[in-house]
C-alpha cells in the first residue's frame, strides 16, 4: 500500500468535473523523485451530457499548476472521450499514467479501463518512444553543463520501450526496469539527480560514453520493435465505445 499526501487528495477533491482516476506520473512515478520534484498529478474527468451534446464544447482538458498547501502541483486530466481517443494511438505516455500504481484517486471505471488497456497496446508504441527519447537527448545535449535529469528520462524511456516491446507490459519505473537491464551507471545517475543541483551536472567527459549507450540502446529498441510479437492495430475501440456511453450516460 503506497502512502497518498492528504493534500493531493485535497486538489482531488477540488477538481470541477467528476473523475474516473487520478494517479502521481513524472519522477515520482519514474523512480527518482528529488526533494524538490512536482508533483504530476494525471487523470479522466467525466464532462457532464449538456457539455457534450450541445453547440457550446466543455473542457476537454483542465490544467492546473502551482503551489498549493506547500506542495508544487502540475494537474492535468482530459475528458474521458479524449482520453479513450490517446488509448486508441500509438501513445505510451497516457497508459503509463492509466496504470500507474500511484493512486490517488480510483473508480471501478478505473479498473475496467486498465483492463482493456491490454488491447490498446501495439507493437507501433515503439514509435512513441524513439520520439520521447530523442526529445530528451536533445535537451540533454543542449544545456552547458549538461544535466542528469533528461539523461535519465533518456534511458527511462528507451527501456520502458524495450521492455514493452519484449513482454507487452508497461513500467515506467527506472529502478525495476534496471532490474532486467543491469545498466551498472544508473544508480549513480539517479543518486546524482536526487541528490541536489550540484550533483545534478555531468563532466563533458561522459558525453561521449553516454552518446554510445544512446545509440546503443535505440538499436536494441529497434531489434526489440522488428522481432516484437504485438498486434499491428488495437482492438479496444469497441469496449471503450461501450464504456464510454455507460459513463456518460450514467454520469
Amino acid at each position: 500500500m503506497i502512502d497518498i499526501d492528504e493534500r493531493l487528495h485535497k486538489q482531488v477533491a477540488e477538481h470541477p468535473y467528476p473523475l474516473l482516476f487520478a494517479t502521481i506520473s513524472g519522477a515520482h512515478l519514474y523512480g527518482f523523485p528529488s526533494p524538490d520534484s512536482d508533483f504530476d498529478l494525471r487523470g479522466i474527468h467525466l464532462l457532464p451530457l449538456k457539455d457534450v451534446v450541445g453547440l457550446a464544447a466543455g473542457e476537454e482538458t483542465v490544467e492546473k499548476s502551482g503551489i498549493h498547501d506547500g506542495l508544487e502541483i502540475d494537474l492535468v486530466t482530459h475528458d474521458a472521450r479524449k482520453f479513450f481517443g490517446l488509448m486508441l494511438k500509438k501513445n505510451g505516455y497516457v497508459l503509463e499514467q492509466l496504470l500507474s500504481p500511484l493512486i490517488v484517486f480510483t473508480t471501478p471505471e478505473h479498473e475496467e479501463l486498465k483492463a482493456i488497456s491490454a488491447d490498446c497496446i501495439t507493437r507501433h508504441h515503439a514509435h512513441h518512444y524513439f520520439g520521447f527519447a530523442e526529445t530528451q537527448w536533445r535537451l540533454f545535449l543542449k544545456a552547458d553543463p549538461p544535466h542528469v535529469k533528461p539523461l535519465l528520462y533518456v534511458y527511462r524511456v528507451l527501456l520502458t520501450g524495450i521492455h514493452l516491446m519484449r513482454t507487452g507490459r508497461i513500467e515506467a519505473n527506472l529502478l525495476r526496469l534496471n532490474d532486467d537491464a543491469e545498466l551498472p551507471y544508473i544508480p549513480d545517475l539517479i543518486a546524482r539527480k536526487t541528490g541536489g543541483p550540484e550533483l545534478g551536472r555531468l563532466e563533458a567527459a561522459d558525453l561521449r560514453f553516454h552518446e554510445a549507450e544512446y545509440e546503443r540502446l535505440r538499436s536494441v529498441l529497434q531489434t526489440a520493435f522488428e522481432a516484437s510479437r504485438l498486434p499491428e492495430v488495437p482492438t479496444a475501440a469497441a469496449a471503450l465505445n461501450d464504456l464510454l456511453v455507460r459513463v456518460r450516460l450514467g454520469g
